[in-house]
């Protein structure tokens, strides 16, 4: 099958041809543009698209499929329904995309496109179910049963970000109080560590900053608890709590076989491994059963591509 994969993003939109075994053959970006009409958008997409195919030696009619990662969600019918970052609501994107390319269209939340290629060409490869949570700005999950994404009856499931860990608590950015998001995504660990050098300026956090709480980002905070920096080793170390307890939720709900973990926080590699592998055990309640491991996503920046191709 001749595929294409589009990822969506805020600042740039990447596609590629992908080939059955998840590896691209020719790779293209525009720059997303939000402020042009959403028939312009979309026309500058296939002129993409098109380009895309002839890098790898098809013609347009030989493109069988192209998928879309979007960060937002879209009904079965190519109908985006909500997507903040383009400012596409309710858009008919397979509808206006077939005026210019006449193909099969799919088109799927990204953090569960990317679950998906993790799945069939990345380290989740040859397992049946798995969960990837990417953590970054926010915290994304993708749930994948029987080699397929689930994303409920609606299309709105695996949203772990938003699933409640504290009752009452810090209010988000979508509405409800206590999100998962505000308390394990890199944001969160930022703002615990702003709010923790106002108090204790003597810190190897604040002066990797430069003085400057607002330079503080996560991977000052992360690089100053592996210095054991006192402050840092004790705010990682709650932030590590809140994950291994997110983490220990996914286990004790869904049973995976395994769970994979993306997103710039996962960039700390074995030093968030190990203590995240501690970490999540005691919050599990059949302790004396196989557990899932706990790995790293290997397909980075690609896998948005790719998972959007596989949505075929």
């Amino acid at each position: 099958m001749k595929r294409i994969g589009v990822d969506v993003g805020g600042t740039g939109i990447q596609m590629g041809v992908v080939d059955d075994a998840g590896n691209i053959l020719s790779k293209e970006s525009i720059p997303t543009q939000i402020s042009l009409p959403v028939e312009e958008q979309v026309a500058q997409i296939a002129d993409c698209a098109v380009r895309t195919a002839a890098a790898a030696g098809l013609k347009p009619q030989e493109i069988d499929f192209i998928g879309f990662g979007i960060p937002g969600i879209a009904a079965p019918d190519g109908t985006v329904i909500k997507c903040t970052n383009m400012n596409w609501h309710y858009i008919p994107l397979a509808e206006l995309f077939r005026k210019h390319l006449n193909v099969r269209i799919a088109i799927d939340n990204d953090a569960n496109v990317a679950a998906l290629a993790e799945s069939v060409a990345g380290v989740s490869k040859g397992s049946s179910s798995s969960v990837f949570i990417t953590i970054g700005t926010g915290i994304g999950s993708g749930i994948i049963i029987n080699g397929r994404i689930w994303s409920g009856a609606h299309g709105i499931g695996g949203e772990l970000g938003h699933t409640i860990l504290s009752l009452d608590g810090d209010l988000c950015t979508c509405g409800n109080r206590g999100c998962l998001e505000r308390y394990c995504s890199a944001n969160a660990l930022i703002r615990i560590a702003r709010e923790a050098v106002a108090k204790k300026p003597d810190t190897l956090i604040l002066s990797a900053a430069g003085g400057k709480p607002e330079n503080i980002n996560a991977r000052i905070v992360i690089d100053a608890a592996r210095e054991n920096d006192p402050l840092a080793v004790s705010l990682y170390a709650r932030y590590i709590s809140y994950l291994g307890q997110a983490i220990a939720n996914v286990v004790n709900f869904l049973d995976p076989e395994i769970i994979v973990l993306g997103g710039g926080v996962s960039k700390a590699g074995a030093f968030l491994l190990d203590a995240l592998r501690k970490e999540y055990v005691r919050y599990i309640l059949y302790k004396d059963q196989p557990l899932p491991p706990l790995e790293l996503a290997v397909l980075g920046p690609d896998a948005g591509i790719i998972g959007a191709a596989m949505l075929a």
